[in-house]
């Protein structure tokens, strides 16, 4: 093959050592395959992830080193299928080392032409991502057993408040109904992450026509207590037409409020606009606003416009969940803003179908 020339076969003594790049990296394993997927060459990156040298097996199928399962399946060929139609492909999973232990590995396989332009085989790079995996995995160990640890005594504390709720004067009705808003508000999240480190990807539940007006209201009594209804005025339509997880929405609203209301002492605006395709919920404050060079990278974990004050409180998590819920309700979040005028983020839902 042309692409490549990384046989590992190693000269005898006396003779000159290969002199090719791919021979010398060790990082990560380079092979060559023919079309049919038999081994052309082998470096040593290769030998040293997988155990074998070049002379075990230059000339045998790549297959040998999917697990049982996944050679069952034809996983190795449906990825030399992809690669050779598309160019490429990128796979992560499980492959087996010469003593029949397993590595994480993450694939790259990348169709390659001979001189007349020609079919001639594949380009495999093999990086082991055992460790990365490993420090996941642990990661998900803990969140699974703090969220079923942290649900027991919320839920607990649940039942209080209703036990609470024959027992209080009728004015401090109100405030004790928001403490069970936001209890089950915080079950619903643990709820969420629960789902997520099971297995699944944290999405959105059955959805649910969803009244927008009393959602945002909810949102807002999560992260202004006592102090909604002179802070947060919405306009527009009452009821959206939109079909939509309620806790999952609420979570991103309560989140964008809370932004708003951190940068801006003034009235927060909701405006609600129900369009054809989708409904936008528009949250607007009349704070500092955001430097139009950070409003590019704004929705980014971690990032925070070079106009926040450390003293603020901010993280720059709360913006990129915002963003990340919208998505899983299939939906966006943008922004607008001007320094010194506010900043309106924008939630865009699609219409019911």
């Amino acid at each position: 093959m042309s692409a490549l020339s990384a046989t590992t076969v190693r000269p005898a003594a006396g003779e000159p050592a290969t002199a090719d790049w791919a021979e010398q990296v060790t990082s990560v394993a380079i092979v060559e395959l023919d079309d049919a997927g038999v081994v052309q060459s082998w470096n040593r990156g290769a030998e040293r992830l997988k155990g074998y040298s070049a002379t075990d097996v230059v000339g045998t199928p790549f297959s040998r080193f999917y697990r049982a399962e996944d050679r069952d399946r034809g996983w190795p060929m449906r990825l030399l299928a992809v690669a050779r139609a598309e160019g490429s492909v990128e796979d992560t999973g499980w492959r087996v080392r010469r003593d029949g232990s397993l590595f994480w590995a993450h694939v790259l396989i990348t169709a390659v032409q001979d001189e007349d332009g020609e079919p001639g085989g594949f380009v495999k790079i093999v990086r082991d991502l055992s460790d990365a995996k490993r420090l996941d995995d642990e990661k998900d160990g803990f969140l699974r057993a703090f969220a079923h640890d942290l649900l027991s005594p919320i839920t607990a504390l649940r039942g209080y408040v209703d036990l609470l709720e024959d027992e209080i004067p009728e004015a401090q009705a109100g405030l004790l109904q928001h403490v069970s808003r936001v209890t089950d508000h915080i079950i619903a999240m643990v709820g969420e992450l629960s789902a997520h480190v099971r297995g699944g990807h944290g999405g959105a539940s059955a959805d649910t026509d969803t009244d927008i007006l009393p959602l945002v209201h909810e949102a807002a009594h999560l992260v202004l207590p006592g102090d909604v209804n002179e802070r947060v005025h919405v306009e527009g339509s009452g009821r959206a037409n939109v079909s939509t997880d309620r806790a999952m929405l609420r979570r991103a609203l309560a989140n964008v409020i809370d932004n708003a209301a951190k940068y801006s002492e003034d009235a927060i605006v909701v405006t609600v606009a129900e369009g054809v395709d989708d409904t936008v919920v528009s949250v607007a404050d009349t704070g500092r606003g955001i430097d139009p060079s950070d409003v590019a990278t704004i929705f980014e974990p971690y990032a925070r416009g070079r106009l926040s004050d450390p003293d603020d409180g901010g993280t720059g998590v709360g913006l990129a969940s915002v963003r990340d819920i919208l998505r899983r309700l299939g939906g966006d979040a943008t922004i607008a803003s001007s320094p010194g005028c506010g900043t309106t983020v924008s939630l865009r839902l699609p219409a019911a179908s």
